[in-house]
């Protein structure tokens, strides 16, 4: 016989992992056993050079897609940015790729509003970002490996200064 359960209950379920914050006490990314090719956007840099994934091949990426009009996306910016000032190299870089329709002078005015100095800067037309990396929602994360394949995606905000972010990334250096 089935089990059949309340409205509330079903509900209060559904809704809870959208109202929880970031995520603690856990890596980040549950790594592929099989990594992905990814189609890539035109990306653009502050000099105006259009870029795409395979620019960046030979280093571990990640590749955080965002907004300024996102809440969640403006919290974990500085986390981001003290990630890069800490990993950052030859070996590892956040990839922050601003998806504003207002292009990349908005993201600009947000790095200064907020302080960011270690992160790099990156724009790209949404319609594009969504149809070639298939994200739902903001901000996206993906951990892309050093052949520009994906071997992981979060969906949400996450705490990138807690010890497991850091630890899962420093493992794949």
């Amino acid at each position: 016989m089935p089990v059949q359960m309340g409205r509330r209950p079903l509900l209060v379920g559904l809704v809870a992992g959208f109202i929880a914050g970031p995520a603690q006490a856990r890596p980040p990314f549950r790594l592929r056993k099989d990594p992905q090719p990814l189609l890539s956007p035109p990306i653009q840099d502050e000099a105006g050079t259009t870029r795409v994934l395979g620019d960046f091949a030979g280093r571990v990426i990640l590749l955080n897609i965002w907004a300024t009009w996102c809440p969640p996306c403006r919290e974990e910016m500085p986390a981001l940015d003290r990630l890069e000032g800490l990993l950052g190299g030859p070996d590892f870089a956040v990839l922050p790729l601003c998806i504003d329709e207002g292009g990349i002078e908005r993201g600009r005015g947000f790095y200064d509003e907020i302080g960011l100095v270690n992160l790099p800067l990156y724009w790209a037309e949404p319609l594009r970002v969504q149809l070639a990396l298939a994200f739902i929602g903001l901000p996206t994360t993906l951990l892309i490996d050093r052949e520009t394949r994906e071997i992981g995606r979060l969906q949400g905000p996450f705490d990138w200064g807690s010890d497991e972010a850091v630890r899962q990334i420093s493992d794949l250096l």
